[in-house]
């Protein structure tokens, strides 16, 4: 069969692997949709190949095979890709961190134990039955593919939430930034601004239920402080995934606001560490998720409270993946989010 995989800077490859067949712990699973990610978009664009175990890592499919220790699946069942869940044995688990794994730290960045030779941009795939939660039925499979990001924008808002009324802002309107809008309106923000330079992509968000939309800049900056009266945002979600857009971030909050920071910026990122404490600013991270929250995430948007289906733009073939990528990273593409399905 062939996968997909970045192999170097603006290089994709399909390459022969033969079919998976499971270890005594893992499952194997036909892929039938594999969303493309902000993260793969910036690895084809950086030098070096991706790291393999994550281009391609927002999948959905059946398993159709598993190995002699697996008993919580069954052949059949529709699975999305997701975290193992702790490990119980690393230094976090045994200091009772349990939520600070430092195996699922490894399995989020495709490293360790549970990482595989390629993702879900291939047919066929075998994983740790760990990594593979049971997809709510209530999804269709182009929803439950976007499960994924749509999971680790809740974690972010779950753990830096906007209280009742809150002036908040939204950096970077992509599958990151428009997944993250809609948790933060359905957690309580009083008033939600997208910053966001493409128009295609304002007018979605503005199509969300953003309360505004605005160009980043000096517009942004305008729009920011009448809405504010001068003060800034109480709390700003950095979205954009761009070095540059970790400082804009922070001079869009009030003193004493706060940041939270879930776009993954490649690179180093300029500060100002006089304006962070000049504001006494309150800055906050977020990545991955666990298997609570994604059960969670697909209630919500099995519900119709977070809408997925508007963010899904088009679905190609694995041959088209690297037109897809170039086009993504134009700065110009009129896509949000797209999947790929292998068995094209």
């Amino acid at each position: 069969m062939l996968a997909a995989l970045i192999t170097d800077q603006e290089t994709v490859a399909l390459q022969e692997f033969d079919h998976p067949e499971p270890e005594p712990d893992q499952v194997v699973v036909d892929i039938s949709f594999c969303g493309v990610c902000g993260t793969d978009v910036h690895s084809y664009q950086s030098p070096g190949p991706a790291n393999p175990s994550t281009c391609g890592h927002e999948w959905v499919g059946h398993v159709s095979g598993k190995g002699a220790d697996v008993d919580r699946l069954s052949e059949g069942d529709r699975v999305v890709i997701a975290v193992p869940p702790s490990c119980g044995r690393c230094a976090a688990c045994h200091a009772g961190q349990m939520e600070k794994c430092q195996t699922v730290l490894l399995a989020t960045v495709g490293r360790g134990p549970f990482s595989t030779p390629h993702g879900g941009f291939a047919p066929h795939l075998a994983v740790h039955h760990g990594r593979a939660v049971l997809a709510n039925s209530a999804l269709t499979d182009e929803q439950a593919a976007q499960i994924e990001p749509a999971t680790i924008c809740f974690h972010a808002v779950r753990a830096t939430a906007p209280r009742l009324g809150d002036v908040a802002v939204i950096q970077g309107a992509g599958p990151i930034g428009l997944n993250t809008m809609q948790w933060v309106l359905a957690a309580g923000a009083g008033e939600v601004i997208v910053v966001e330079p493409a128009d295609a992509r304002r007018e979605l968000a503005k199509d969300l239920g953003a309360h505004a939309v605005v160009s980043p800049g000096e517009e942004a900056d305008a729009l920011i402080a009448e809405r504010t009266k001068g003060l800034g945002a109480d709390l700003v979600y950095e979205c954009a995934g761009i070095p540059a857009t970790v400082q804009s971030a922070v001079n869009m909050t009030r003193r004493g606001g706060r940041m939270c920071l879930i776009g993954l910026a490649i690179g180093d990122a300029s500060i100002s560490p006089g304006a962070w404490l000049m504001k006494e600013i309150k800055v906050s991270a977020a990545l991955g998720y666990t298997h609570e929250e994604f059960e969670m995430a697909m209630g919500y948007v099995a519900d119709g409270r977070v809408d997925l289906d508007a963010l899904h733009t088009a679905t190609v073939g694995l041959d088209k993946l690297e037109e897809v990528l170039i086009d993504l990273g134009s700065g110009s593409s009129t896509q949000t989010k797209v999947l790929i399905d292998p068995r094209v």
